[in-house]
């Protein structure tokens, strides 16, 4: 099995930390330990404790944390692991087989894009739609969803539009996977990251054929420690321990006492708040700088997450734009082509005001160029 190059994440990995303005980051600013020290991470614990291996699904204590959290579940419908990103591998890896069916949304954070290609697995998209909203072209979620389907994916809130499926949506996507005999992949590591609507509903006991994966890095803010979860029918979440048995074996100890803290139902809602605080302030921000670029660029405002998706009239393809702008204003976005829409640039808008604002100065000195 050879995967094809994440081409997002190769260009962040390459450049993130070379460039002088990183805009290209999609979570709530990091906190710091000494932030989860005032919610009751225990410093003291961590510098004396022997960094033994952990436990490979996740220690009890965390899985049971995390069950308080989806209703109708116990410690067995859970997998810890290293990162959301490790959790959405190990779904298609457990679940695919050669000329099984695969369908996503686009735009999307394309990592199950290459992944599921180097299974066999047949892949098929389904367009979001600006002019609605960006809910799915559904002539297309049909075409797309089909009796070959064996997985279907979609974020929600959606990254990189910041999006939130309706109900009604949410509802007829279940449907179709069901009579399709389909499992759902929802992704779901923005919810907690709204910045002026209703908490997101989680896909989570709408359908025994639902699979959800989540974790700390996007609106808890703690991406660092690389703690993410599977919570989904037991028969599926055993599978994948086995499967994550055979990569990285376990998350780490520390991460997971960290993560024990974090996802207390008082301390998740005070970093779902501190992140909502500075959401509200920087897409205000992000809003009067679009306008200041007059025509030719737009944007739908981001009702979850910490990025803004932009659309420029300019002919020039995503890529080359940001790299212009990385080459001569230091400072990395993400063209809308790694996120499977040409003509958009996606930008940043978690980080701290003072960074924000002159990362935006330098994108708007460029853009005025192009």
């Amino acid at each position: 099995m050879k995967i094809e190059v994440f081409e997002m994440e190769r260009m962040q990995s390459t450049w993130e930390n070379v460039v002088e303005f990183d805009l290209s980051e999609s979570g709530v600013l990091p906190v710091s330990l000494r932030e989860l020290s005032e919610m009751g991470f225990d410093l003291e614990w961590a510098l004396n404790t022997p960094l033994t291996y952990s436990q490979s699904n996740g220690t009890p204590e965390l899985r049971k944390a995390l069950a308080e959290i989806y209703p109708g579940t116990t410690i067995e419908n859970f997998e810890v692991t290293n990162g959301t990103s490790e959790a959405n591998y190990l779904v298609p890896l457990t679940l695919l087989r050669e000329g099984d069916g695969f369908a996503l949304e686009v735009p999307n954070y394309m990592q199950l894009w290459g992944v599921p290609r180097s299974m066999g697995a047949e892949v098929s998209t389904f367009q979001l739609l600006q002019k609605e909203d960006w809910e799915p072209d559904w002539e297309e979620f049909e075409r797309a969803v089909n009796p070959t389907t064996r997985l279907v994916y979609v974020s929600n809130p959606n990254n990189p539009t910041g999006s939130v499926l309706s109900e009604g949506a949410m509802e007829r996507i279940v449907k179709r996977c069901e009579e399709m005999d389909a499992y759902l992949l929802a992704d779901e590591v923005y919810l907690g990251a709204e910045i002026d609507c209703p908490r997101t509903r989680s896909f989570w006991g709408m359908s025994d054929r639902v699979i959800v994966t989540s974790g700390l890095s996007k609106a808890f803010g703690i991406p660092g420690v690389r703690i993410g979860w599977i919570v989904g029918p037991r028969e599926v979440v055993h599978e994948c321990w086995t499967q994550h048995d055979s990569v990285t074996i376990c998350p780490n100890k520390l991460s997971d006492a960290v993560a024990r803290i974090a996802v207390q139902k008082e301390n998740r809602e005070k970093l779902y708040e501190r992140g909502r605080a500075l959401l509200q302030r920087n897409r205000q921000i992000f809003a009067e700088w679009v306008e200041e670029l007059g025509e030719g660029f737009s944007y739908r405002s981001p009702q979850a997450g910490a990025m803004a998706f932009m659309k420029y009239s300019s002919p020039i393809p995503s890529l080359e734009l940001a790299e212009r702008i990385r080459n001569n204003q230091s400072t990395l976005i993400v063209p809308g082509i790694h996120l499977g829409l040409e003509g958009y640039l996606r930008i940043w808008i978690g980080g701290e005001k003072a960074y924000l604002e002159e990362g935006l100065r330098r994108i708007a000195k460029e853009l005025s160029q192009a």
